[in-house]
């Protein structure tokens, strides 16, 4: 994977909102796709695909495609799932509000942890339902869970929504934390809808354990997926939806019969082509993907050493503390104007009631060659001071 001979004039192409989002000359930094090629074994496929006829594809529990993922999702602790509990979406997103649709009903709470990705909380409120958020904590070396809240939310709610590894904070829950997690759940009679898009991007070295890997709470649990993140692949959009009962996955799919869209013959192709040959390049990028995050920690470190950061256990997201920061109340338009970079402002991950909260955090992604990573750092403690 040549990164280095991908600068901002191959970048920018009027095809990416990443780059064409914000003037020329601007460093983006926001959005979380990879500034990198993709695979070559995709991209062959994907070009031996082109040489015979579009029509609908075969999405079965006996395509190739849902034995790929069988084997997958038992390398993550999720053994003989059925083939029926298996359901495609034209990406994640889509799952996360189909399975808040089904499994609540307007006006109730759902529970989540705050930051998150935005998605969550928006598939929450826009939906009618009452988004409870509860604050993780900074232990002062990593963000962790405040088990006293999220007990006491719990035992108002019956959907509890878990990024897992989390997004913005780059967490991987840990076997310990799951196994607080799987009794929270237990105790109060819980769904969980575990978004784990993330599990390929770890740095911990750890194999990936996935939420519903205790058989106690796989009836109770529902899996969100794909290969967008891992793969850079957003614009082929398509994810899965998992259940080991299949009965939960047809209750939370009909809830959008006519509503959501399929996947694409192409995104099929590259998904499969993805788990079939995607081994290496993905090895690749993600020991990549870990240089750069210690290279964005050393120079905080030395250049910027009031910059709070936690280096992350996984995803190419780094959740940046810069509170001490004189313009703070006004980072994210500051950044972009005086250091030409554009990144993600931290009020975005968290529902209205809370956004004070993360006033002065940003979301910085550091998927992208080294040299942007360090012009972008450059420009940013030059402005920042």
């Amino acid at each position: 994977m040549n990164t280095e001979a991908l600068g901002p004039a191959e970048l920018r192409h009027a095809d990416s909102i990443k780059w064409m989002q914000y003037p020329e000359g601007v460093v983006p930094m926001w959005i979380a796709d990879m500034d990198f090629p993709v695979a070559e074994p995709i991209l062959a496929a994907l070009r031996e695909r082109l040489t015979r006829p579009i029509g609908y594809p075969t999405l079965n529990g006996h395509s190739p495609l849902v034995t790929l993922l069988r084997e997958k999702f038992a390398a993550q602790g999720l053994g003989d799932m059925p083939a029926d509990g298996i359901a495609f979406l034209p990406s994640v997103v889509p799952g996360l509000y189909a399975a808040v649709n089904a499994l609540s009903e307007p006006g109730e709470k759902v529970v989540t942890m705050v930051p998150v990705y935005h998605p969550f909380h928006l598939a929450i409120t826009n939906l009618g339902r009452e988004v409870v958020g509860v604050p993780l904590l900074d232990s002062g070396e990593r963000w962790e869970v405040d088990w006293d809240a999220l007990d006491a939310a719990c035992a108002e709610t019956k959907v509890l929504m878990l990024c897992h590894p989390h997004n913005p904070t780059g967490r991987v829950w840990d076997a310990e934390e799951l196994r607080r997690l799987r009794e929270l759940a237990i105790k109060h009679d819980l769904y969980v809808i575990s978004d784990e898009l993330h599990a390929d991007l770890r740095f911990t070295g750890q194999p990936f354990e996935a939420f519903a890997a205790d058989e106690r709470v796989r009836a109770r649990t529902v899996t969100v997926t794909g290969p967008c993140k891992a793969f850079n692949t957003a614009g082929l959009g398509i994810g899965a939806l998992v259940s080991h009962d299949p009965e939960l996955v047809r209750r939370i799919m009909t809830k959008t019969s006519g509503l959501m869209g399929h996947p694409s013959a192409l995104s099929i192709t590259m998904w499969h082509a993805a788990l079939a040959e995607g081994g290496p390049w993905l090895a690749e990028t993600v020991a990549y993907l870990k240089d750069n995050r210690d290279f964005l920690g050393a120079f905080l470190h030395q250049r910027l050493p009031w910059v709070k950061f936690h280096p992350v256990e996984a995803t190419y997201l780094a959740w940046l503390d810069l509170r001490a920061h004189a313009q703070t109340a006004d980072i994210q338009n500051f950044l972009l104007n005086e250091a030409k970079v554009a990144i993600h402002n931290g009020p975005v991950f968290a529902p209205d009631a809370q956004k004070p909260l993360y006033q002065g955090f940003v979301r910085l992604n550091f998927a992208t060659p080294r040299p942007i990573l360090q012009d972008a750092l450059e420009r940013m403690a030059q402005a920042l001071g």
